[in-house]
């Protein structure tokens, strides 16, 4: 960032400018900015204020947690003074105030805007990472509608593959295995929907792709389970024998395995590769090592 003061160090001096708004307005290097620790008066002309003392005045509302209000002052600066490094300054801590106040589409904005105009500066990854929370942080909100899902996981790659030395990988990595793995147990809750109320077709179509396109998560030795129980329910034991052999070739010493196996054994059946199906096409990947 350019002027000097990393964005931790920047914030962190907001408790030296509460101190002086505490002495008093006429204490303050902002004078009546500050008007005594008054809630923000919009109507006021920041015109006759320097960015600095603008930009002080947005750590001050910052640190008392009025995020609205500090987002509108940083957002002041960047109108009155668009071309100075204060401007750049101002926006990142804009989108910070947005997301800490969880005005999610705001703080996109303003990050979005940050990543478009200064690319090449170094907070320009912290943008990219709080683009990604902007969605991320929703993700519990959104019941089944997991279009947020898939924007946060985009988002979060872009961090992963742009910014791969920045301090925001590691974390970016976490939070994405954990949104993939949230998308399927999405695809897992509506197919035990289905499978309850013997929609037996839909509920094969949901588990099947938590097989297929999210193997990699923690739901996919359910996944394969319920399969066996879904297709026997339909009579189709060729399948469900497969599902079995691809379940013990993975996940033998789960819970899962041995509960598919019990419901094959009751049949006189066992866990074996049979027929020509998806099943058993991933069951050749896997004997190839091509799989999981």
């Amino acid at each position: 960032m350019a002027g000097g003061g990393s964005r931790v160090g920047l914030i962190g001096a907001t408790l030296v400018v509460a101190l002086l708004a505490g002495c008093g307005g006429g204490g303050s290097s902002t004078g009546g900015l500050f008007g005594g620790g008054a809630r923000t008066d919009r109507t006021q002309s920041l015109e006759a204020f320097s960015p600095e003392q603008i930009y002080e005045r947005g750590e001050f509302e910052l640190n008392r947690n009025r995020t609205d209000d500090a987002a509108y002052y940083f957002s002041e600066i960047e109108r009155l003074y668009p071309y100075s490094e204060w401007a750049q300054r101002a926006l990142i801590m804009q989108a910070f105030s947005y997301h800490r106040g969880q005005d999610y589409p705001n703080s996109r904005a303003a990050a979005q805007r940050y990543i478009d105009f200064y690319p090449t500066e170094d907070d320009a990854a912290y943008a990219a990472y709080l683009l990604a929370l902007s969605y991320y942080d929703q993700i519990d909100e959104v019941g089944r509608d997991q279009g947020l899902t898939f924007q946060a996981l985009q988002a979060l790659r872009a961090v992963i593959e742009r910014y791969p030395d920045s301090e925001y990988a590691t974390s970016s990595i976490l939070k994405f295995d954990l949104a993939f793995d949230h998308l399927a147990g999405k695809e897992m809750e509506i197919g035990r929907y289905y499978l309850k109320r013997d929609h037996f077709a839909a509920a094969i179509n949901r588990f099947r792709v938590v097989v297929e396109d999210f193997q990699t998560t923690s739901h996919t030795p359910e996944a394969l389970h319920r399969l066996v129980e879904a297709y026997l329910s339909l009579g189709l034991t060729d399948e469900a024998q497969t599902a079995a052999a691809v379940l013990g070739f993975n996940y033998q010493s789960s819970d899962w395995y041995e509960a598919s196996y019990a419901l094959l054994v009751e049949r006189g059946l066992e866990a074996r590769s049979l027929g020509n199906n998806w099943l058993s096409q991933i069951y050749r990947q896997m004997l190839k090592g091509q799989w999981l």
